[in-house]
């Protein structure tokens, strides 16, 4: 059976360890992981909250990511897409030579919060030997059996994703007449407003492509 990993890691030992340090209170989302070539990772994440101008002109001389391109925005919200460099020696590349999946990564300030899948105990075991043999320090804070199917499997959904539209739909968001207002939502999930628009707004994306459209030809 698979597990799910949870744990803290500092920058140093992830990425993008020059942008957080310039805008500290910017906040980053990992939306998609893709390996492409040998020892190319292409990450797309999202940045809100602090300092955007700050938080880009350090994202340019950033050692950790190379080819930015500025995806979509949404709101306050900005969505980029990347290339973890080749000397990046960390987690991102502790995770692609047991086969990993990261199911949710959050950074802000020095630290980032990654919860990981791993398929097995024997995998599990390799990445923590990985990051042992290349000194990359991390805590621990989470180990589960993961017991029921991922919803990002079965509807085009990230962890967070899932997460803020089941809050959303248990808070009352979508009842008639609605219960808790979008600020106040927000503040339950301890996260912006802006930050909670972006999450419904490619939950609904995902799961409307994901579920009525399938089979459906390109226009």
């Amino acid at each position: 059976m698979s597990l799910i990993a949870e744990f803290t890691v500092a920058a140093d030992n992830f990425a993008l360890r020059d942008a957080l340090t310039a805008a500290p209170e910017m906040l980053i989302e990992i939306e998609e992981v893709v390996a492409t070539m040998e020892d190319r990772v292409m990450p797309y994440f999202w940045v809100s909250n602090g300092d955007r101008a700050e938080f880009e002109s350090a994202l340019r001389d950033d050692a950790s990511v190379q080819n930015i391109t500025q995806v979509d925005e949404l709101e306050n919200a900005v969505l980029y897409r990347a290339e973890w460099t080749s000397n990046v020696e960390s987690v991102v590349y502790a995770y692609t030579e047991v086969g990993a999946t990261i199911l949710q990564a959050t950074g802000q300030g020095d630290q980032w919060e990654l919860t990981m899948r791993f398929d097995d105990n024997d995998s599990l075991s390799q990445f923590q030997t990985y990051c042992r043999d290349h000194e990359i320090d991390f805590d621990l804070t989470r180990l589960t059996e993961q017991d029921q199917p991922m919803a990002s499997t079965q509807f085009g959904l990230t962890a967070t994703q899932r997460e803020t539209l089941v809050a959303a739909r248990d808070a009352g968001y979508y009842s008639v007449p609605q219960e808790v207002t979008m600020d106040d939502l927000a503040a339950e999930l301890g996260i912006s407003r802006q930050a909670l628009s972006k999450r419904l707004h490619y939950g609904h994306h995902n799961l409307i492509t994901s579920t009525l459209t399938v089979g459906q030809p390109d226009e």
